[in-house]
């Protein structure tokens, strides 16, 4: 038998990154690109390479490159990781496995090191696949907690829980990270909403820009520890641009959304440098007439524009940057999950 196990990249939408700070965000996961497993039994535990795990190069040069794209790691060590994570999940709960070895292959085309969680979409793809093989039943939330702690644990990344969630159950997610719910049962309040709510929206990515997310969180997370009243003012407002962006879904009050998307990039850039490229990645759009934040912890952008004339706006002055710009298509919701009624 051969499991094939899908996940989605996703976009931090509004909030972030309150997901690691007791916050508020919402995420969607969406199926422009994906991160894809395929799993089946064999006499030996075998992980085979992807491309990003090569190591011949046609140059010195060709080597740089392949670094300032992919980072100094392809998919492997996510990959036994994610293996060891899943086996020492099941030894601490017994739950019993049997012997049996597997061959496992992973591909995926999210655009690397922009934000888009790409590596979070590997390690869910893989969970799924071996709760498949193993016939192992896992809630989404647990599962959400489980792939962050394979980056957290095995691997020292820093990372919240908004990526791991969104991925988890797909579709758009409303997360509320409450301090005391966490604390109490060591995950937060989720609530799918119904992509049909949301107004038209657009990413645009550049693959040379971002720096991974844990040059940014690990000063963040260093100046909330010290209780810095800027960053932890910051954790609040962020949160509460969530909530009001919550309503403005639920009331379909499209006219207030854009400012509440620039408000969180602004708040964001006033506690450290983003970068020339990233300024100039919000800004661009800014000037065709859209909003724009980032979609994570930079190097690709999402926001909302008016119409396809807009649209082709963005193309227009972001395409002879280099950059890409795209409609995401969102993946619907994980099977077994309902989306919030509308109120």
């Amino acid at each position: 038998m051969i499991i094939r196990t899908t996940a989605y990249p996703r976009a931090g939408l509004i909030g972030n990154p309150s997901d690691g700070y007791f916050g508020k965000t919402i995420a969607f996961a969406f199926r422009n690109f994906s991160a894809n497993i395929t799993l089946y039994e064999s006499p030996d535990l075998e992980i085979l390479p992807s491309r990003r795990d090569h190591s011949v190069f046609r140059s010195i040069g060709g080597l740089a490159e392949d670094v300032k794209r992919h980072g100094y790691y392809g998919g492997f060590r996510l990959l036994k990781a994610t293996i060891k994570r899943f086996y020492d999940y099941c030894q601490e709960r017994n739950i019993e496995i049997d012997n049996r070895n597997f061959t496992l292959r992973y591909s995926s085309d999210v655009p690397n090191r922009v934000g888009l969680a790409g590596s979070s979409a590997i390690i869910t793809a893989c969970m799924r696949a071996l709760m498949s093989f193993y016939h192992v039943s896992i809630s989404r939330h647990t599962l959400a907690n489980l792939v962050l702690s394979v980056e957290t644990q095995e691997l020292a990344i820093p990372a919240g829980l908004q990526d791991r969630v969104a991925q988890a159950y797909q579709g758009l997610v409303y997360m509320d990270f409450d301090k005391a719910v966490m604390e109490k049962r060591g995950y937060g309040a989720y609530e799918n909403i119904d992509t049909a709510l949301l107004p038209k929206l657009y990413i645009a990515y550049r693959e040379d820009l971002s720096e991974g997310t844990e040059v940014y969180h690990n000063d963040l997370r260093s100046r909330w520890k010290a209780g810095n009243k800027e960053v932890v003012d910051a954790m609040r407002f962020w949160a509460d641009l969530t909530v009001q962006f919550r309503d403005a879904l639920l009331t379909r009050d499209h006219a207030r959304m854009p400012a509440l998307l620039n408000a969180n990039f602004d708040k964001r850039a006033s506690l450290y440098d983003v970068g020339d490229g990233n300024r100039d990645l919000v800004g661009t759009a800014r000037r065709a007439g859209a909003s724009a934040k980032f979609c994570g912890s930079g190097g690709a952008v999402v926001g909302t524009y008016e119409d396809d004339a807009m649209f082709a706006r963005l193309e227009k002055a972001f395409v002879p940057k280099g950059v890409a710009v795209i409609k995401p298509d969102y993946a619907p919701v994980f099977p077994g999950e309902t989306t919030a009624p509308v109120k």
